[in-house]
């Protein structure tokens, strides 16, 4: 299973608005220079996002994106999957998934166990985690720089 740069940058955006926004919007150019990313493919990101309720969008000159919720309140799951859809690594993984041979077939329990282990990872970690990570990363060497 691979993520794709939508699922990826989806995250760096999340994680951005979350350090950067303290109850401000935080505008995708803003987000784009930080992060050395494209604002227009940002866009592309941002409207599934807001589309699921994760983010809003204020308008006008210091407009911008919000946090609907608090970073502990949203998992990585919760932000991968209006991007990447079910993360089964195979159609007969999901809990709606069939497959003709799934009664026969040893590997489907394979692909069932990497799908819970992955949802396990997703759903375990939050945007307030990741938040955290990027923090101590910063950190390390140069406490002084760090709030």
């Amino acid at each position: 299973m691979k993520i794709s740069t939508k699922g990826r940058y989806a995250l760096r955006l999340m994680v951005d608005i979350a350090q950067h926004g303290e109850g401000a919007p935080v505008s995708l150019r803003d987000i784009a220079r930080r992060e050395q990313l494209s604002d227009k493919y940002l866009e592309q990101i941002v409207t599934p996002l807001a589309r699921a309720g994760l983010v809003r969008s204020v308008r006008g000159a210091s407009g911008g994106y919000l946090l609907t919720r608090t970073p502990e309140e949203y998992s990585v799951g919760d932000i991968l999957r209006p991007l990447e859809g079910d993360l089964a690594p195979v159609e007969c993984a999901t809990d709606d998934g069939f497959c003709e041979h799934s009664c026969d077939c040893v590997t489907v329990e394979l692909w069932q166990d990497i799908h819970r282990a992955v949802s396990a990872v997703v759903d375990g970690t939050t945007l307030a985690d990741l938040v955290e990570r990027q923090r101590a990363r910063r950190c390390k060497g140069e406490p002084s720089a760090c709030p």
